[in-house]
């Protein structure tokens, strides 16, 4: 996830060939009413498989727990991964083994991008349910289109939203006073400065983020990225970020023979001046960082002029979670005005909200109100819509047979 929010999100098994999806297996009745989930949920288990590579966004969920068992009656289990793939593999496996509706391990699971999309392909998704949720009134459809649509590939109803993701920059003013605008900007500045420019190693997900910008500013038809990939599209797209790379490696450091593990790597090599730059999928995460006194206060975030990659990042039910119910209220609570204000909030998590603030009711939106914060994003940029989600493997298997090592 991905993004989703410094999210880690992994392979889906091969590409996606095509748009059309297997029929959702039929789940328990969704209650007819709001009252009647709720009263369905109290007492149930929710066991939540989300990313828990971060201190701040485990503790949230910490939170939320409490809040759900108080307010709802329901206990959320915060099953902790490093991989949303692992979990799309074990579902796949259990419907595999014949299991049916009720008998799984997963109730909810933190997802977007090609994960999303092989659940969706293959049936492995309860029945639409975002939009019958009550707080998902307030989301911004309109604003932020990313919402209704992952990767390029549409959610009908089958994830909810969760949090904003939008590739950002990181630096220190005293060693780039001046950033880069665009990739071709980036280059010109690792030419000046070899060795003092890298990203993460593809298939990490900041890696790959990197890749599609890239593939974005030099693609000859960007409309042809929102269509499943095909051998003679990613050889006719592609072919001009594969030029860019070979001209931008050999000024990377170690001459582009060898890339970080992650983002959190790169962030490090450059708060110790090794690097000039950092990248991340949360417009916070500097001023995150910098109150956590792990950045110095010189530090500031931008975006590349003419935007950059961005997208959302949601939950979804398994076909056969056992708490569909619960599952549901617990989508819902995320979506409050409360629960997106808090993680939002840069000292809990600094996760943009998918609400639209502007139309939440004065003493709702006033929670959302804040002080501008050392190395906050001070303009953002336009959000540049993923490839489908079929290319990310497609990229990936390329990347890793030109350069990997």
């Amino acid at each position: 996830m991905t993004s989703l929010i410094s999210i880690t999100r992994r392979r889906a098994l091969g590409l996606v060939a095509a748009t059309a999806v297997c029929p959702v297996q039929a789940a328990t009745p969704i209650p007819a009413t709001w009252a009647d989930t709720l009263r369905t949920a109290r007492g149930q288990t929710v066991y939540f498989n989300a990313w828990a590579g971060s201190e701040r966004i485990n503790a949230y969920l910490q939170w939320a727990a409490g809040e759900l068992q108080r307010d709802f009656g329901v206990k959320l289990q915060h099953v902790k991964i490093s991989d949303a793939a692992d979990v799309v593999k074990r579902v796949r496996t259990e419907k595999q083994a014949g299991r049916k509706d009720n008998e799984g391990t997963v109730d909810l699971i933190w997802i977007n991008g090609e994960n999303f999309a092989a659940m969706k392909r293959e049936g492995l998704l309860s029945a639409p349910f975002a939009k019958t949720l009550p707080h998902f009134q307030w989301v911004d459809t309109v604003g932020k289109p990313t919402t209704l649509v992952d990767f390029s590939v549409p959610t009908e109803g089958l994830e909810s939203p969760w949090g904003m993701a939008q590739l950002t920059f990181l630096a220190d003013r005293q060693r780039l006073p001046k950033p880069p605008q665009s990739m071709a900007e980036l280059l010109a500045l690792a030419r000046t400065q070899p060795g003092r420019i890298t990203y993460p190693r593809p298939p990490e997900f900041h890696g790959t983020t990197f890749m599609k910008q890239a593939l974005l500013e030099h693609a000859p038809d960007v409309k042809a990225l929102a269509q499943p990939v095909t051998p003679e599209a990613l050889q006719l797209q592609a072919a001009p970020l594969w030029r860019f790379l070979d001209a931008l490696h050999p000024h990377l450091w170690r001459g582009g023979k060898q890339f970080p593990q992650n983002s959190a790597a790169v962030r490090q090599m450059m708060a110790d001046g090794e690097l000039l730059l950092a990248l991340t999928f949360n417009p916070n995460e500097a001023a995150n960082e910098i109150a956590a006194k792990r950045l110095p206060a010189t530090v500031y975030s931008w975006q590349f002029a003419k935007g950059t990659i961005g997208n959302t990042h949601f939950v979804a039910i398994p076909y056969n979670a056992p708490s569909k119910a619960a599952a549901q209220v617990v989508a819902n609570f995320l979506l409050s005005p409360a629960a997106q204000a808090r993680k939002a909030d840069i000292d809990v998590w600094g996760d943009p909200t998918v609400l639209d603030v502007a139309r939440l009711p004065a003493h709702e939106r006033a929670m959302f109100q804040s002080a501008p914060r050392a190395g906050q994003l001070v303009q953002s940029s336009p959000a540049l819509t993923e490839p489908h989600a079929s290319w990310v493997d497609a990229l990936e298997k390329e990347w890793v047979r030109r350069y990997g090592v």
